[in-house]
C-alpha cells in the first residue's frame, strides 16, 4: 500500500479551488492538472507500507487526531515549486498556523517509531493543483508568473478530520482513496472502532 496523511475538503471547497485556477488551466500550459475530486493538503507522505505496518499507522493517526481540536485552515495565494520560472508543482497556499504546525509535528513524532523518518525541511502547506509534464521547458512558462499573480484565492476552511489516504499510481496519474477518516478531538478507540466497521 502507498499511503499518506492528508487534510481533505468538501466538494464545495474543492470546486472553489478548481475555479480559482481556471485561468491557469485555460493558458494551455504543459501541466497535468489534478482532478477536482482529488484536491487535498498532504501532511505526511509515507510511501509503500506493508499491511501489518498500516494497522499501526492507523493507530498512530487516531492518537494524533484525539489530541488535536478542530481548527480553521486559512488559504491564500498560489505559487510553484521550485520556482515560478521553472515550475514542477503548481499549488494554492495555506497558512502554516500554530494549529496546523502542531498537527504536522505530532504526526511526525507518532510515526517516527514506526520507521518513518521525521521531515526536517521547512513545512510549506499547500494544495497541489497540477504538475509540469516531463517534456515541459522553461520557455513554456514565460507568462506563468503574471498568470499566478492574477490568481486571487482566499478561504477559511474548517478542519474536522485528518485522513489516512491510499495512493494508486497509473499512466493517467495518481488516484487517492480515503483509507481512514479520524475525527479531530474524538477518542482514538472510537475512531479505530468506526474504521474497522
Amino acid at each position: 500500500m502507498r499511503l499518506f496523511v492528508a487534510v481533505n475538503f468538501t466538494a464545495k471547497d474543492r470546486q472553489r479551488m478548481h475555479r480559482a485556477a481556471r485561468k491557469l488551466r485555460e493558458a494551455e500550459l504543459p501541466i497535468r492538472w489534478e482532478e477536482v475530486d482529488q484536491l487535498h493538503l498532504t501532511l505526511k507522505f509515507l510511501g509503500e507500507v506493508r499491511p501489518e505496518t498500516g494497522e499501526r499507522v492507523r493507530e498512530a493517526v487516531a492518537r494524533v487526531a484525539e489530541k488535536t481540536p478542530p481548527f480553521t485552515l486559512r488559504m491564500q495565494g498560489a505559487g510553484a515549486f521550485p520556482t515560478l520560472r521553472r515550475p514542477r508543482v503548481i499549488w494554492l497556499g495555506a497558512e502554516a498556523s500554530p494549529e496546523l504546525r502542531c498537527l504536522k509535528h505530532d504526526l511526525e513524532w507518532e510515526l517516527a517509531p514506526l520507521g518513518f523518518e521525521r521531515e526536517v525541511r521547512a513545512f510549506h502547506p499547500h494544495v497541489t493543483l497540477g504538475r509540469a509534464q516531463k517534456e515541459a521547458r522553461a520557455g513554456d512558462f514565460r507568462d506563468f508568473e503574471e498568470l499566478v499573480a492574477g490568481l486571487s484565492f482566499k478561504a477559511e476552511i474548517p478542519v474536522r478530520t485528518v485522513d489516512l489516504m491510499e495512493s494508486h499510481l497509473s499512466r493517467r496519474g495518481a488516484r487517492y482513496d480515503r483509507w481512514m477518516a479520524a475525527k479531530l478531538g474524538q477518542p482514538a478507540i472510537d475512531i479505530l472502532a468506526r474504521a474497522a466497521s
